[in-house]
């Protein structure tokens, strides 16, 4: 006789183990599954054989009544899939009970991103509101709106990852994919003038600084620090229109294929591996194209897409 809670145990001591999942991936499962085990009365003691399909469809439509989005409905039921595969691979269960467990429908939303004066405006803000680094932040603005790059991509970015005229970079994508971006001449300006105040934090905290990016006392500055940043110039003290670095790379997409750039360069630059994910932001300029053509034709208002 199996239990449930000894079950869970083992998956996640094979998924620590023997899958070497991340800390977070790790985290996520555990939490999924010990709200898998709570569902059930006296769950310290739920043999394992008795669960049913209804029973993970009922776990599902709890979730549910707890108004949890989408995409936290499906991470559930994508770790009771990985979960009862386990269990039905190492013979613990005659049949995988989890394959007619089927995810949710996610609502498309499209990318957030901002029109030319939002964004001029917010990379303006590091030299009018000073509320930082302002050198450096304004490198930052720069070369996050001409390269299209991951926040994460740009945090990790090493002074040897750049081209000696500073105008482009190499960026480690998704999957340790290594691609070309590029910065425009107010993105190297940017950073002609920031290298200099870096080299002085760098000789001043007696550091060996290899990030392109660094904080005050000459450390690399992460992801999080970006969005930090980013947080502070477009919130009420800056733009006032509260924006992710994120916003910048969806802004990129959109204005190059607005203004005609073929769609397989822009999923080159953006380090895209299918060409569904850069062609939602298609759907942005056809949006813009019918709003145009409401407000400008004489028999516009009426169209939709």
């Amino acid at each position: 006789m199996v239990f449930l809670g000894e079950a869970i145990e083992a998956f996640l001591q094979y998924a620590d183990g023997i899958k070497n999942l991340s800390p977070h991936s790790l985290k996520a499962y555990r939490n999924d599954l010990s709200f898998f085990l709570s569902s059930f009365p006296e769950k310290e003691k739920k043999i394992l054989f008795e669960i049913d399909l209804v029973d993970l469809r009922s776990c599902v439509g709890l979730l549910s009544k707890q108004k949890k989005t989408a995409t936290t409905i499906n991470r559930f039921i994508c770790t009771i899939r990985s979960f009862f595969l386990y269990l039905y691979r190492m013979n613990i269960l005659p049949n995988n009970i989890a394959l007619d467990l089927k995810t949710v429908k996610i609502p498309k939303k499209l990318p957030r991103y901002m029109s030319d004066s939002e964004v001029d405006a917010l990379r303006k803000q590091p030299e009018k509101k000073e509320l930082l680094w302002t050198e450096r932040d304004r490198a930052i603005f720069e070369c996050l709106y001409s390269s299209g790059a991951r926040v994460s991509e740009l945090s990790n970015l090493n002074l040897r990852d750049l081209a000696a005229n500073l105008s482009s970079a190499i960026v480690t994508g998704k999957g340790s994919k290594d691609r070309k971006v590029f910065f425009s001449q107010d993105a190297v300006d940017a950073l002609k003038v920031y290298l200099l105040q870096r080299a002085e934090i760098i000789q001043k905290n007696e550091v060996k600084g290899e990030a392109l990016f660094i904080n005050q006392r000459g450390g690399r500055l992460t992801a999080r620090g970006i969005f930090y940043v980013v947080n502070r110039y477009s919130s009420v003290e800056g733009t006032n229109k509260p924006v992710s670095p994120h916003a910048f790379r969806h802004t990129f997409a959109t204005t190059m294929l607005k203004n005609g750039a073929n769609i397989r360069v822009v999923q080159e630059l953006l380090g895209h591996e299918n060409i569904s994910t850069t062609q939602k932001y298609t759907h942005i300029t056809k949006e813009q194209l019918i709003q145009t053509y409401n407000a400008s034709h004489p028999h516009g208002g009426k169209n939709e897409l």
